[in-house]
């Protein structure tokens, strides 16, 4: 049985051809008894990556991106299946853990075993060539962290929005934002803002935050000024789309919650105004998305730069010391996770309306005061 599964890994796994992928998977197709052989090493190779410093969250997002929903439930199986021999994780970790797709254990009615045995030789295909991240410092229950129904809640709020962003349809687009924005005040994530829990004052921690296409490039610059104005550092993954924030637990929390918000404004704000510039006979364009968001994010920096700036004239003197100590605590952090990093220049900003609807957008926008230092 053993054998069987050793052959087709052997075929399939370090070969991106698809003619041995088919001879892997032909090979475990014909062997039935090889099924919790392969969903044990599924589980193994999952359990390897979160040695690697990888999150579910992490492996989600990049098989969502990378391969199809089939692939993702197979990997939700995978994980479920290895919690059971995992160590206890902190909160964001179970938050992210609960917002896994619906599993799938066996092959579905529809799908003969050749194709489940693709699907999953896919799957390992990808989880074996994920590298090694930088290790995030997990926080224990008990300890102090976000809110697992904010993350669940944010995780939901973002999915509607890729799907508003991704869709060729305006209505659908507005529809999808509304729904967004419906969520945000149910949840009354500006009420969040006020209610982040105590910092730890020993260290500061990161998270993880998507930072995924479309307009990914002016997605990260808001997100570093929403970082930079809470006394948190962002560090841009291109490549597998997400963004590392560096802070105290409370700073993070805002962070999260204040990125997610400006998003949605942004994306219903875009869709308002590509509803006048097609009033006005003119297509909507990828450039002009590009050059709003990008406005957007630079007007967001100035505001909330103008914003901390009138904080800091309030500061007494007696938390002066406080907040320097932590400024350092977290550039130290991040100079440790990330010895080499490099700039990068926003690209593709040539429409000048789209620019302007930004900016002007971005000066609408709400942002909620952060919570006070205890």
């Amino acid at each position: 049985m053993s054998s069987t599964v050793e052959r087709a890994f052997q075929a399939a796994l370090y070969d991106t051809a698809d003619a041995t992928l088919d001879t892997g998977a032909s090979l475990l197709a014909a062997d039935p008894a090889v099924d919790a052989e392969l969903a044990r090493r599924g589980a193994e190779f999952v359990a390897a990556l979160w040695r690697r410093g990888w999150q579910p969250a992490d492996v989600a997002r990049i098989v969502r991106r990378d391969l199809d929903g089939v692939h993702t439930r197979v990997l939700a199986s995978l994980i479920r299946a290895q919690s059971a021999d995992d160590r206890p994780r902190g909160p964001r970790w179970s938050a992210q853990f609960e917002e896994l797709d619906e599993p799938t254990a066996e092959p579905s009615p529809r799908a003969d075993r050749f194709s489940h045995a693709t699907t999953v030789l896919e799957l390992y295909r990808l989880l074996l060539r994920l590298p090694t991240l930088e290790p995030l410092q997990e926080r224990q229950p008990g300890l102090g962290s976000g809110r697992p129904s904010d993350s669940r809640m944010l995780t939901r709020i973002r999915a509607l929005l890729a799907k508003a962003e991704a869709t060729g349809f305006p209505q659908e687009a507005e529809a999808l934002t509304a729904k967004a924005q419906e969520l945000m005040a149910r949840h009354s994530v500006d009420e969040a803002l006020l209610d982040a829990q105590a910092p730890d004052p020993d260290a500061p921690g990161a998270c993880r935050i998507g930072v995924e296409p479309p307009y990914e490039q002016a997605k990260a610059v808001l997100l570093d000024a929403v970082a930079d104005a809470n006394h948190c550092r962002a560090v841009w993954n291109e490549p597998f789309a997400f963004a590392t924030v560096v802070g105290f637990e409370a700073d993070l929390a805002v962070v999260e919650l204040l990125y997610t918000s400006l998003l949605v404004q942004a994306q219903s704000a875009m869709a308002k105004a590509e509803a006048a510039q097609r009033a006005g006979g003119r297509r909507r364009t990828k450039s002009f998305r590009q050059s709003f968001l990008a406005a957007y994010a630079h007007r967001i920096g100035a505001r909330l730069g103008e914003i901390a700036a009138a904080a800091g004239t309030q500061v007494t003197d007696d938390l002066l010391p406080v907040l320097a100590s932590r400024e350092v605590a977290v550039t130290a952090a991040t100079d440790r996770m990330f010895p080499e990093t490099v700039s990068t220049r926003l690209r593709g900003i040539t429409d000048e309306a789209g620019w302007t609807e930004g900016a002007e957008a971005a000066d609408r926008a709400r942002m909620q005061s952060r919570p006070r230092l205890p």
